[in-house]
């Protein structure tokens, strides 16, 4: 063992309780290579400007959105919030014309007036949030398009609602926070796992107490995605290599957990994280490639236009992180959208009295030794099913094409801002849970070492208050069911 790497140990073991972790670089005893010691922090000047958490925008009795990307996300948007009271659909952009025009065709199907149109240009979305006649900008676009649009958007005086993941980098969810708190604009991540049914049943019992103090929470992203990362656009060849089609599998050369926010995001919720918990730090890992390189190959060999995806560092088909916050708690965060495996995001909550897991299915809770049966579950979701969940959640079970839990992200987030009350989520968990993927690919890359996770809050995760999970203040805004032009009624109110 060299004096070096003796004398670091002997940092370690002296180091007192408090002593501040710094940034230690020691020659690997074995002399392979440069290794990293100790916990790793990204510095930053930044400090809070203006409060975000718990933020109250003046009411919109109306709230007018313009959309950003109409894929398949964005174009079922449309639909899903064209059945929302006190909405105004103004604006569809995207680059593609077909795609504008067949949301279009969707609305005036149904007796909603024609939206502006953006098309054919690169940076026609900026055209749209520069008209002072939309409120709120609804963004489904590529990854790297998230944090520039967001922020142009919220400099042009709209509120966003962003898909996942938020940011790509630091950089970027630090941008998120500042443009937020200096312009006073809600900036929220459209993360729709946290309404989903048994999230919001098990949010609501860990604040009642039932499971005690939570002590480990674990949430994931395992799907078999693997033809799907691969699959080549409508239209594509070797002279046409479409590349911002194939942005989800070029996503894929960073190694770490790229897609951390479905299973993390109802885990924070359930703790309290940036309001009265935070995060230290995490260290993280990833398997090898095991198919993902294998699968460039197999097609490149059938098809010149895979020609470019040959020879590219694919991700690793596991990864796993672990996070502990201030209070010493855990949580575990898994990735794999390679291998082959039923789809889950883990949900789970363990605390000193109880647990409940959602996967596999079907989802169970405990309070001691053995599942709860049946009829006793039942007779718990009955009592502790959140407000929310009782006012839209069958109509959105009906509407939603994923379950129920996107509409009633949507139904909530207008509902939140016709009545000017604090957002679900906000900017610093938009920024928290985004920041996990760029801090999982830094301690991958770094033998597994752990590195501190940023506090967005700057402290404000001291007094901020949790979630509410009550409708108080809210709940008024209606859903319609919507006909075709023609029949004897467009809309139909209900709620």
């Amino acid at each position: 063992m060299s004096l070096k790497y003796f004398d670091f140990l002997k940092q370690i073991i002296n180091r007192k309780e408090g002593d501040p972790v710094e940034m230690v670089r020691n020659v690997d005893p074995l002399g392979k290579s440069e290794i990293v010691w100790g916990i790793k922090e990204f510095k930053t000047e930044y400090s809070t400007r203006f409060n975000m958490c718990g933020y109250c925008a003046p009411k919109l009795d109306v709230v007018r959105i313009g959309f950003i990307g109409l894929g398949e996300r964005g174009s079922n948007a449309v639909v899903r919030i064209s059945q929302i009271e006190g909405v105004e659909i103004k604006a569809l952009s995207d680059q593609r014309e077909a795609s504008v025009k067949a949301s279009q065709s969707y609305l005036t199907g149904k007796g909603i007036p024609a939206a502006a149109e953006y098309f054919g240009k690169e940076e026609g979305w900026k055209e749209m949030c520069n008209h002072d006649d939309v409120d709120l900008v609804y963004i489904c676009t590529p990854w790297h398009q998230h944090t520039p649009m967001a922020v142009y958007a919220m400099e042009h005086g709209k509120h966003v609602a962003v898909e996942v993941p938020a940011a790509r980098t630091l950089d970027e969810c630090w941008q998120l926070v500042e443009t937020s708190e200096r312009t006073h604009k809600h900036c929220m991540m459209l993360e729709n796992c946290c309404y989903d049914f048994f999230e919001l049943l098990t949010l609501n019992m860990a604040r009642q107490g039932l499971f005690g103090e939570l002590v480990h929470g674990e949430g994931g992203y395992m799907h078999s995605l693997l033809e799907m990362n691969f699959a080549k656009p409508k239209g594509a060849s070797s002279d046409n290599l479409c590349a911002p089609e194939m942005f989800r599998l070029k996503e894929n050369y960073r190694n770490g957990n790229l897609y951390p926010t479905h299973g993390l995001g109802p885990v924070c919720q359930a703790m309290n994280i940036n309001r009265g918990d935070k995060m230290e730090y995490l260290t993280s890992m990833s398997s090898a490639d095991f198919q993902m390189a294998d699968k460039a190959r197999e097609l490149a060999a059938k098809d010149s236009f895979y020609n470019q995806f040959l020879g590219k560092p694919f991700r690793g088909n596991m990864n796993a992180t672990i996070v502990r916050t201030q209070k010493g708690r855990t949580i575990m965060i898994q990735h794999d959208v390679t291998s082959t495996r039923p789809y889950s995001r883990i949900h789970l909550l363990s605390g000193t009295k109880g647990i409940a897991q959602k996967w596999p299915e079907p989802a169970k809770i405990s309070f001691g030794e053995e599942w709860l049966n049946e009829e006793e579950f039942e007779k718990l979701s009955q009592e502790f099913t959140p407000a929310l969940v009782r006012k839209i959640g069958d109509f959105a079970k009906k509407t939603d094409e994923k379950g129920g839990k996107d509409f009633m992200m949507d139904w909530r987030l207008i509902d939140c801002l016709r009545n000017g009350l604090p957002l679900d989520q906000d900017v610093y968990d938009a920024a928290l849970w985004s920041s996990i993927a760029p801090l999982t690919e830094w301690s991958v890359a770094h033998y597994s070492s752990p590195v501190r996770v940023p506090d967005f809050t700057c402290g404000g995760w001291k007094t901020n208050q949790p979630v509410n999970l009550s409708l108080a203040g809210g709940g008024n805004t209606g859903v319609r069911i919507l006909s075709n032009v023609g029949t004897s009624e467009v809309y139909e109110t209900h709620c």
